[in-house]
């Protein structure tokens, strides 16, 4: 995304979008309602491959790890709450930005403390290049998430539902997540990277202690959570790991962010693949696939806090 709270790292300084064309852009390209909130089954606009943004055919880094068992999912025979895998759990889960930022860039330009510095309170985010934005993409997987995971007995927390005018900021998304004390947090994104890159990366944060921002106990299990929602993601939809960064690994460790620097309890970010690919945008856009990338991340999340609570990792 383009966006110094989710970008990848590795590769330079933020892009800066100008206030007026990013709210031209995105007010005239934006799919979904009216007011800019998607529907949880809403349909972007489909963008075809090309040859100069397609996937290379060979060469691809792949994915090697199992998906997670399905043992222990609730089912239709009747099983209580109590026997749900994720009862008395709480996970959080934060769709990034929002679909209206763009109509309030004064208060999402607002400086906020992300513990090692300050930086902007939220941004507008990216776009594939038929239009279709990453903040209706994070909302819709975040309610189809919400879902997955509320069957499994999980008491499951948004950031922001598609009813705030923007944000919330950075470290408020943190703050949500220490606050419900949350087994496990997730910052859903889509980078917005040159059109020839492609894949998925999960970000975890570093270990730090300085300003306000404290992650000495939650470096390691945040790590743990970022491993498992890797393989589970991977197993999910297919996505290769991305080819732009983190060695191709699908992996990093940064100290830029505020949603990780801020937080208190086990939290990563996930950039589910590149809106600015085609490759990559054809599946983002496509209503079957968000639906296995929620499954994926529904099924990491699972087994992570289930590990967790049975003091595994």
């Amino acid at each position: 995304m383009f966006s110094n709270e989710s970008r990848g790292g590795g590769r330079g300084a933020p892009l800066l979008i100008a206030v007026a064309a990013t709210a031209a852009c995105l007010a005239g390209c934006g799919s979904g309602s009216a007011s800019g909130h998607p529907d949880a089954g809403s349909v972007g606009s489909l963008q075809t491959a090309t040859a100069d943004g397609a996937r290379p055919a060979t060469g691809k880094p792949t994915a090697t790890a199992a998906r997670p068992s399905a043992g222990g999912r609730p089912t239709a025979s009747g099983r209580t709450a109590e026997t749900l895998p994720l009862a008395g759990r709480v996970i959080v889960i934060d769709p990034g930005h929002n679909p209206t930022n763009y109509e309030h860039t004064a208060e999402i330009n607002r400086k906020v403390n992300v513990g090692n510095g300050r930086k902007e309170c939220d941004t507008t985010g990216t776009e594939t290049n038929a239009g279709y934005p990453e903040a209706q993409y994070t909302l819709d997987v975040s309610r189809r998430v919400r879902a997955l995971l509320t069957a499994r007995g999980a008491k499951v927390i948004l950031t922001q539902d598609g009813n705030r005018a923007y944000g919330p900021c950075v470290d408020e998304r943190a703050r949500i997540g220490n606050q419900a004390r949350a087994d496990a947090a997730l910052s859903i994104h889509a980078d917005g990277a040159p059109t020839a890159d492609y894949g998925f990366h999960v970000i975890a944060p570093t270990s730090m202690h300085v300003g306000g921002a404290d992650t000495r106990a939650i470096a390691a299990p945040s790590y743990r959570l970022a491993t498992t929602l890797r393989a589970a993601f991977a197993a999910a939809t297919k996505e290769p790991f991305a080819d732009y960064l983190g060695g191709g690994k699908g992996l990093m460790v940064r100290s830029d962010l505020g949603g990780l620097n801020m937080s208190t309890v086990p939290k990563v970010f996930i950039e589910c693949g590149n809106m600015r690919n085609a490759h990559d945008a054809k599946a983002l856009t496509d209503p079957a696939w968000r639906q296995d990338a929620a499954l994926g991340i529904a099924d990491g999340l699972t087994t992570f806090v289930e590990d967790a609570s049975r003091g595994k990792g």
